[in-house]
């Protein structure tokens, strides 16, 4: 059998901030990291530009616009899944910042979301995704790529 190709899976997440408050959102019923605090975030589908895909994402899950051009690359993430061997994942997850938006963001899944709330940058819950604190802890100080896993 010729070699094949291992497959990234890319993902994006935004880093909303507003009065020295990060936007977060705790998963729900989704059986990836339930219970714990992460960004809006969402896959990249086939096609679809990681701009494009952060717009859709945002819009979809706390419904607020954002333009493409309004987006600014922060920090990039190669992180492996925690299984191992056949069922290791490779990722390259890209985190991007918004400095303006329209609409108040609202918790749009209800589903897969059981609160979303603003925390104080420097104060944030016990309870979030590792590597998302990695990466909101990487922005301010200007580190732009990590490893996980």
């Amino acid at each position: 059998m010729p070699n094949q190709r291992f497959k990234i899976t890319p993902a994006v997440y935004l880093i909303l901030e507003k009065d020295k408050k990060i936007l977060l959102l705790r998963r729900i019923n989704t059986g990836f990291e339930d219970g714990k605090y992460s960004l809006v975030a969402g896959h990249v589908k086939r096609g679809e530009s990681v701009t494009a895909a952060m717009v859709r994402e945002t819009e979809e899950e706390v419904g607020i616009k954002i333009m493409s051009e309004d987006l600014k690359f922060v920090h990039v993430m190669h992180r492996f899944s925690v299984a191992s061997g056949a069922g290791q994942k490779t990722r390259v997850d890209f985190f991007l910042k918004a400095d303006k938006w329209t609409g108040e963001p609202k918790n749009l899944e209800p589903k897969k979301c059981d609160d979303l709330n603003w925390f104080d940058i420097n104060n944030l819950p016990k309870n979030i995704i590792p590597y998302v604190r990695q990466a909101i802890v990487n922005v301010p100080k200007g580190v732009f790529y990590s490893e996980w896993g």
